[in-house]
């Protein structure tokens, strides 16, 4: 998703975060969970946009989850709203639905939204989404393998990601990272890495596009709960965004890259990852 440049950091130890939602129970699922895992944060809880329009008023907001159908707008509007009269620079706005994969594969979210969210992916998942945004903390020991051919790009990036606790395998190549993914399955060490982030376009042939292919077709079979890929992209075609979601990305990540949304995108599929893991190992066993 493509967002505006975030001008205001979230430092407070006690954060605000807006949930809107038209249901009161799926309000009062989110507050409990953002409770148990947030230490200190305040939750605002409103029914509608009106609601909500009305809260922004009353005092700075952290962040603000919100969902696609209000009772008397679309979620899209209040994102708009929000952008135009937060009284302070610059509110993440995460949207949740079940239905946000659908709108990401149209690209028909804009700018105004910082995030989507899937709702299917369960109310715990979201907290350590919102943590991302909110109390970002690293996570010591998570592998990335990174395909990425500019050396310049590569080691901003590379450092980006270090400073926060990931472990970093960089490549150059789609070819490299087969063959890294290759050694892996041999070890029996199956999917390898935890994510994968890959630039789309690359000078030895094979694209990014090419290697979501690869890795969600027959020879490797990784689903994206599996293995899962961030692509970045400074590509900002709906149609050429839309058809890496279909063939199988998690996420895209606009260019250039912002630290902050790169690595709260990083660390949420690793986690929601690993968790997606350890469910099918279970089931099995």
């Amino acid at each position: 998703m493509s967002a505006s440049s975030i001008t205001r950091h979230i430092t407070s130890d006690t954060p605000r975060i807006m949930v809107v939602d038209g249901s009161r129970v799926a309000r009062k699922l989110i507050e409990q969970v953002l409770v148990k895992d947030v230490p200190g944060v305040t939750v605002i809880s409103c029914e509608n946009g009106e609601e909500a329009k009305v809260a922004l008023q009353e005092g700075v907001v952290d962040l603000v989850t919100t969902a696609l159908r209000l009772p008397d707008i679309d979620g899209l509007e209040l994102a708009h709203y929000i952008r135009e009269h937060a009284p302070q620079a610059y509110i993440p706005i995460i949207v949740v639905s079940g239905d946000a994969q659908e709108r990401l594969v149209n690209r028909s979210f804009g700018d105004e939204v910082t995030d989507y969210f899937d709702k299917g992916l369960g109310f715990s998942a979201l907290s350590a989404f919102i943590q991302g945004y909110v109390r970002p903390e690293p996570e010591t020991g998570g592998e990335v393998l990174y395909v990425e051919d500019s050396k310049v790009v590569a080691m901003a990036t590379r450092r980006m990601m270090e400073k926060h606790g990931l472990r970093v395998t960089h490549v150059i190549s789609v070819e490299d990272a087969l063959a890294h993914l290759d050694t892996a399955r041999e070890q029996g060490n199956i999917p390898g890495p935890d994510v994968i982030l890959t630039d789309v376009y690359l000078k030895s042939g094979l694209t990014g596009k090419d290697l979501l292919e690869r890795l969600r077709g027959p020879e490797y079979g990784y689903g994206k709960g599996l293995l899962p890929v961030l692509v970045m992209t400074g590509d900002d075609n709906p149609a050429n965004q839309s058809a890496l979601i279909k063939v199988g990305a998690n996420d895209l990540v606009q260019k250039p890259i912002e630290e902050r949304l790169l690595i709260t995108k990083l660390i949420f599929q690793l986690r929601v990852g690993r968790l997606m893991r350890e469910r099918s190992t279970a089931a099995a066993s």
